[in-house]
């Protein structure tokens, strides 16, 4: 059996929050306001000496990003780190990467890391990318003679050949991620960290760091942690997971129940939540059929309840990808043109999608509604799985399947 190369043990990282209280009230006495300034600056006072952290409010609370968490990686694994946004994922890999210490717990490494958290990560952005290259390398302890052996292969892999004697502070996003992967993934480190940048360059990019990952992890016995909102990617990359959520390890499995966990959590959440304002409700939303392909045709409908008379006069779904970026939008302002609400009357929007036109991936379903008096947005009342067959592989290879298509009888009926 392969030996950990990386043990956390009870790992927790707290901070501290403040906040500022009384800001809501409408009446402060001086005397309250100025002991209430010598208070806050004897804490600072007493924190600076003793080397604690400056927070500023009145109130501070003390925040758990990460708590009693503990779990091994072995040499050749290639593991998801998947959980909310907050669930404590980029503290983890922070804290791995040596970048901020932990409050309480141990982590053991045995090996030389590569972390790739942000766009530029151990970049100078006044050295052009060569020297970056050199720079980054001699960070990860390599040696000028082994840099210089895969200069080369980096160049090739980065794709940025044309501008490497260029500062990178004229290099774009896309050029950034591209050569500061190719830099992490080429100098051979024992574990390769990874935190959602792969999302910043272009499909075809994308494909060829999930190749490399891959091959880091069969032919060179690499260690892989990678962080991403990319479900699907990550399931077929990752055989392990770890899916934190409010810092905690809610489950340690493999990629597929990992992911199968975190999705029904969200379905939960968004479905426990009450989309809600002083004009209106929502009581009920709808989709079938359950499972979507990108030629899927889709019903969707919702009933909405008045609180008081009102017109509403714009309401539209939106679909956004595993990153929040909005991809599609159904106008439904036709459906309920001059629709007019009475207190306690329900109205149902029913609506048809021919064909999804999405390619596979994880999708949130959000909806805007807007009357005379308010405007209320939820950003995910429904979480979208679209898959692909074999037989719609080969068909986007064949043809193009071509945009969403929209019913043009979408409806709205009295309830």
């Amino acid at each position: 059996m392969s030996k950990p190369i990386i043990t956390v043990d009870n790992l927790s990282k707290s901070y501290l929050v403040g906040h500022q209280s009384g800001s809501m009230e409408h009446y402060t006495a001086l005397r309250d306001l100025v002991g209430r300034h010598v208070k806050n600056f004897a804490r600072k006072g007493l924190d600076m000496l003793r080397g604690r952290q400056i927070v500023q409010g009145d109130e501070i609370e003390e925040f758990w990003a990460l708590k009693n968490v503990s779990f091994e990686i072995v040499e050749g694994d290639v593991v998801g780190i998947i959980g909310k946004n907050g669930a404590g994922k980029s503290t983890l890999l922070k804290i791995l990467s040596r970048i901020t210490e932990p409050t309480s717990g141990r982590v053991t490494l045995r090996g030389r890391i590569a972390s790739l958290l942000e766009v530029g990560t151990g970049f100078h952005p006044e050295l052009t990318g060569r020297e970056n290259i050199f720079l980054n390398g001699a960070i990860l302890g390599m040696k000028r003679s082994e840099i210089k052996s895969k200069f080369d292969e980096i160049v090739d892999f980065s794709g940025v050949e044309k501008f490497i004697d260029t500062p990178v502070k004229r290099f774009s996003s896309g050029m950034y991620v591209r050569l500061a992967f190719a830099v992490a993934a080429h100098l051979e480190p024992d574990v390769l960290i990874i935190d959602e940048v792969l999302a910043v360059g272009d499909g075809k990019f994308q494909k060829r760091c999930m190749e490399k990952i891959s091959q880091i992890s069969r032919g060179d016995g690499s260690s892989v942690l990678v962080v991403s909102h990319d479900l699907n990617k990550l399931q077929s990359l990752c055989k392990k997971a770890i899916l934190l959520d409010c810092g905690q390890i809610k489950m340690m499995g493999t990629g597929k129940e990992a992911v199968a966990m975190y999705r029904n959590l969200q379905r939960d959440a968004s479905h426990s939540r009450k989309f809600d304002s002083e004009d209106f409700s929502l009581l009920s939303f709808e989709a079938n059929p359950s499972e979507f392909t990108p030629i899927t045709t889709v019903r969707m409908s919702i009933m909405i309840e008045a609180k008081k008379k009102n017109q509403i006069f714009d309401i539209h779904y939106y679909i956004s990808d595993g990153n929040g970026n909005r991809v599609a939008l159904i106008d439904l302002r036709d459906a309920i043109a001059d629709a007019n609400f009475e207190f306690g009357s329900r109205i149902k929007v029913e609506t048809n999608i021919k064909r999804l036109g999405l390619t596979p991936g994880t999708y949130s379903v959000g909806i805007c509604l807007r009357s005379t008096n308010s405007f209320t947005v939820d950003p995910a009342i429904l979480l979208m799985d679209v898959v692909a067959s074999d037989r719609i592989r080969d068909q986007y290879q064949s043809e193009y399947l071509g945009p969403m298509e929209i019913d043009a009888t979408n409806h709205a009926m009295r309830a």
